[in-house]
């Protein structure tokens, strides 16, 4: 294996200007395909650092490719750079105190996940050059992860066709390889076509759309009884058919996320909702149509990827924070419950730690972690390339993502500190692959045989494009 220090040097002298990528990210949260200025900041910084471009990949105008080097192998490293809605928050204060009502924010912390990833690219790009070795690196700036599967169209589109493997990671409250576990899912939405009429002079002249898509959650509801356990399904009125409660509601919709274990076990689900979604129609003498949003697949594990990666964590060691960023950290989690903490520990199958505010050490690869899953797009590049992930600590053990604690923590310099050493996992395991042509050659031989096991197939209808949005003025 080639020694990989070096790389952590490289990660170390330009940390400031990433440090400044993921800041000015976090000022200008931006959600699902709307990361016009997230993105303008990560194609600055590619053109700074001399990076080959492609703009508007995949034909999606908030993605970018960045490449260096030439020939040998080709490593991907993933980054992201969007936001959720509603989570508008003051970082650096431990109390909600929202800068925009109703804005949105980095709630689970992807200013850092993207700018930790192109500082990772960068460094082994000036190592290739450095060292003369023929090898490409290619930074995946990636929008919509959160619900708009940006990287299943990118995979659908080919843009993984001739990668070797690809690195990513996620900020967290823990430090360690991410176990290669999450679920599956479809956001489809239901639109439901009824029959206005006057609610007291002529109800029975109406029929409710409204009343189909209550109904088909209903139906949901005791559908959750017959699904397997870990599959769930969630929703959210998209239309609800007005604000007159005196007119039958003649259209409204409702968007089902739909999550499985695995792609087969999704398919399975689906046609059962969609069943539902047909009975309710029926039931309301109203007319049902269907749209596919996006969909993702679960991700599929690489276990000599996973051991590599492993390596370089435990040769770099914990993140060293110190007591300022553990004090900032006790009081975020004065604002936490005792389950929140706990479910931390859990998740890496470690006994709780009432004393610990930041993450001190690194989990075992073979740890026996419990507790929900969510889903990801990088589940989709998964199952087209060998891919590994890190999760390293950024924030408070027993921080829940998606929450304004996350975005409070997202410019501290705890957060920055969680960052670069995420960049320097991942720049050392792509010249670990790139210095080994065995390492190569096993992850491709154990993702082969997974996919012969279970073939691909994606979860989205070639049909089916990527909702994407104009760019402001």
């Amino acid at each position: 294996m080639r020694n990989t220090e070096p790389l952590w040097e490289l990660v170390d002298a330009r940390k400031d200007a990433f440090i400044g990528l993921a800041d000015r990210v976090f000022d200008t949260p931006e959600t699902l395909y709307r990361e016009f200025r997230s993105v303008a900041e990560h194609r600055r910084a590619l053109a700074e650092q001399g990076f080959r471009i492609t703009d508007s990949a995949a034909g999606i105008p908030t993605a970018v490719v960045g490449e260096a080097g030439e020939g040998g192998p080709v490593i991907a490293i993933l980054g992201e750079y969007d936001a959720l809605p509603g989570l508008s928050q003051e970082p650096g204060v431990a109390e909600h105190r929202p800068i925009e009502d109703g804005g949105d924010g980095h709630g689970c912390g992807h200013n850092l996940l993207g700018a930790a990833a192109l500082s990772a690219a960068t460094a082994v790009k000036d190592w290739l050059a450095a060292n003369g070795i023929a090898a490409r690196v290619r930074y995946y700036g990636c929008p919509a992860e959160e619900g708009g599967a940006a990287k299943t169209y990118m995979v659908r589109e080919g843009l993984f066709d001739d990668v070797d493997a690809a690195i990513s990671w996620h900020p967290a409250s823990f430090t360690g390889v991410n176990e290669a576990k999450s679920l599956a899912n479809a956001r489809i939405d239901f639109t439901f076509h009824g029959k206005a009429a006057h609610a007291a002079g002529a109800p029975e002249l109406g029929r409710s759309a409204l009343d189909a898509v209550e109904l088909m959650n209903v139906g949901i509801n005791y559908l959750r009884e017959h699904m397997p356990d870990d599959a769930r399904v969630h929703y959210a009125y998209l239309d609800a058919g007005g604000i007159a409660p005196n007119v039958v509601q003649a259209r409204a919709s409702v968007r089902q996320l739909i999550r499985a274990r695995d792609l087969e076990g999704l398919r399975s689900l689906v046609a059962r909702v969609r069943n539902i979604a047909d009975g309710a129609a029926l039931m309301t003498e109203t007319r049902v149509e269907t749209r596919v949003f996006s969909g993702v697949s679960n991700l599929l594990a690489n276990r000599p990827l996973e051991q590599a990666m492993q390596v370089q964590l435990d040769r770099l060691g914990p993140v060293p924070f110190d007591e300022p960023d553990r004090a900032f950290a006790r009081e975020i989690q004065k604002t936490l419950t005792g389950e929140d903490i706990a479910a931390t520990f859990r998740r890496i199958g470690a006994a709780p730690d009432p004393d610990m505010a930041l993450c001190d050490f690194v989990a075992p690869l073979d740890r026996r972690g419990e507790g929900g899953e969510g889903s990801t797009d990088v589940g989709d590049v998964s199952w087209a390339v060998p891919t590994v992930q890190a999760r390293v600590a950024t924030c408070a053990m027993g921080t829940p993502f998606h929450t304004w604690q996350t975005v409070a923590q997202g410019k501290t310099p705890a957060a920055h500190k969680g960052m670069v050493h995420a960049a320097k996992v991942m720049a050392a395991t792509a010249a670990a692959l790139i210095g080994d042509p065995t390492l190569v050659a096993a992850a491709k031989a154990d993702h082969a045989a997974r996919l012969a096991a279970s073939p691909y197939q994606c979860p989205i209808p070639p049909e089916v494009s990527p909702p994407i949005v104009s760019a402001p003025g």
